[in-house]
């Protein structure tokens, strides 16, 4: 056990590594100001990058507050849409790039190493790219042509500007099969590796990704790990394999975050976190699908923290994050990036997943732009690390 004082207001007891039972703090209530809290990238061992999700306000420089967090503390930014298709090519001959080349912009002014996400995915994608001009479904022919013109377009525009590309996302289902999409229906299995394979041949020197979520999954992770397995044997570049980390205050366990490191890089590439938020709210399974009455009902009975998150929950929280951050330093030289999926609590997706318009708090930042308990955390496993011999 060890004790860590950060700043002169805030103490925490933090059991290092995969074992850390208990976060004990005492906040005062100004606070150490966020201007003089250290920068996470500063900490960072040598080769793990940290960085955000940022959406196009922040991008385009018109939300200062998250701007100056990105900026001071990060390294790394990923976009959370403007790279999706359906927002970069909403029709067959328009691509609208210049939301795209802000983002771009912004990270190359910041030395960032900028992300791509997604060049493939079933959501976000338009109706016109399954279909013809006639309705009639696209063939495996037309829809390869698709997406090689697609990802060419797209990845060749940002050719020595973006460091990797998520290729594709989410492809699998949690039983490991393949997901029902209209990728796979109409292409086949090999559908993933031909996304790898164009997106090397549009920019060579770019790291090609598998992004998924719940990876922590055996069954999940056995299937994405298959799919390294096929690039390496088809002489196919795949340089990582990304867990999103949408994870809760108890699942997965320290256990399973630490196998989902370790199994990845057995199979010969590197892990990423590459959408990291810890979910503060109860969810259920009857949450999906529910009709506009429902989901009126679960917002009242489950939209606990619409105040504030408390003290109490507030150390749930950072517990939970320095949890975390123990097992990725610990196997830090099997990771090359954390990639948290916002920055604020206040723009976090967790709003309004999966019911809309509750008040979330996954994030190391409240809706005022102050660090929270789980930001000092954080900072307390980086320091102990970074202290150690």
């Amino acid at each position: 056990m060890v004790i860590l004082k950060i700043g002169s207001k805030l103490a925490l007891i933090l059991a290092l590594g995969c074992g850390l039972t208990a976060v004990a703090a005492s906040v005062e209530e100004q606070g150490t100001p966020a201007q003089e809290k250290p920068a996470l990238k500063a900490l960072m061992p040598k080769g793990l990058l940290i960085g955000a999700a940022i959406n196009q306000r922040q991008s385009d420089g018109k939300d200062a507050l998250a701007g100056a967090i990105v900026e001071r503390q990060f390294n790394t930014i990923s976009p959370e849409n403007i790279l999706k298709w359906g927002l970069i090519h909403p029709e067959p001959k328009r691509y609208d790039f210049e939301p795209a080349d802000r983002y771009v912009a912004f990270g190359q002014a910041h030395g960032m190493a900028v992300i791509g996400h997604n060049l493939i995915w079933h959501n976000q994608t338009p109706a016109w790219v399954f279909t013809e001009a006639d309705g009639a479904r696209s063939t495996r022919e037309s829809l390869l042509a698709k997406m090689q013109q697609h990802i060419s377009t797209v990845v060749g525009r940002y050719r020595g500007k973006i460091h990797g590309w998520d290729v594709v996302n989410e492809a699998f289902d949690e039983d490991g099969s393949y997901r029902k999409t209209p990728w796979h229906e109409a292409i086949g299995d090999d559908f993933l590796l031909k996304a790898f394979e164009f997106a090397h041949d549009a920019d060579p020197q770019a790291e090609l990704y598998y992004n998924d979520y719940n990876l922590w999954k055996p069954a999940k992770r056995a299937a994405a790990l298959r799919l390294v397995k096929q690039l390496k044997e088809r002489g196919l570049r795949i340089d990582a394999v990304g867990e999103q980390g949408h994870w809760s205050l108890t699942t997965p366990t320290a256990a399973e975050i630490d196998a989902t490191i370790t199994d990845i890089a057995g199979a010969g590439v590197k892990a990423m976190i590459t959408e990291l938020d810890i979910d503060v709210l109860p969810r259920d399974p009857k949450m999906f699908g529910a009709d506009l009455a429902t989901r009126a009902q679960l917002k009242a009975a489950t939209d606990l923290y619409a105040s504030g998150l408390p003290p109490a929950q507030q150390q749930q929280l950072a517990a939970r994050y320095g949890e975390a951050f123990g097992i990725f330093l610990k196997r830090h030289d099997l990771l090359t990036r954390i990639t948290f999926w916002g920055v604020t609590d206040a723009h976090s997706w967790l709003n309004d997943f999966p019911v809309p318009g509750r008040t979330n708090h996954p994030l190391l930042w409240d809706r005022q732009g102050q660090p929270k308990p789980a930001f000092d955390a954080v900072v307390a496993q980086l320091q102990a690390y970074k202290g150690a011999p």
